[in-house]
């Protein structure tokens, strides 16, 4: 079966499965509350990310790791949300997400055995630790840092001013 074929055999599968499922949902009253009652609806974002992770090692992808961290990390941002019912707090989590492409390089990386390319990855979960820091002492988070909080800023800029410099003397 060429790649392709198996491509859209697992997608096909995935949309069947995902399409019963809600099916069962709408005809069967009682199977909602069978669930355990820790079930909620984020649980279905982290799972599309599991299947996309799935996915991409049915077919041979392993950069199919970095799409399936970024919605697997925001499904648990989003489970810890509803079940805290902390909204506000997307609007510092959102720096999270630089991180999960982080995890899902690191990922993609290790699926494909190049165990020296991780320094991107680790590059991304630094910044995300940073901006995760920042923005939660800014906006009502989890202040990590206390009034410490700026040196994390002044830090990321001379990151970005060195950054480029250190590449070129590199090459």
């Amino acid at each position: 079966m060429s790649q392709q074929a198996r491509t859209s055999f697992v997608f096909g599968l995935v949309l069947v499965i995902l399409g019963g499922y809600f099916l069962l949902m709408n005809f069967i009253p009682g199977l909602p509350g069978l669930l355990p009652s820790s079930f909620s609806w984020p649980w279905i974002i982290i799972s599309i990310g599991g299947g996309l992770l799935l996915l991409g090692l049915i077919v041979g992808s392993a950069d199919m790791a970095v799409p399936a961290f970024i919605v697997g990390g925001i499904g648990g941002i989003l489970l810890y949300q509803n079940t805290t019912e902390n909204w506000g707090s997307w609007s510092y989590m959102w720096a999270l997400i630089p991180g999960f492409v982080g995890l899902g390089t690191i990922a993609a990386n290790s699926i494909k055995g190049n165990w020296g390319e991780f320094r991107e990855g680790i590059r991304l979960l630094f910044i995300s630790a940073v901006l995760f820091a920042i923005f939660s002492a800014v906006m009502g988070g989890p202040n990590l840092l206390g009034q410490w909080w700026p040196v994390l800023l002044i830090l990321l800029g001379i990151y970005v001013i060195i950054n480029p410099r250190l590449a070129r003397t590199n090459r």
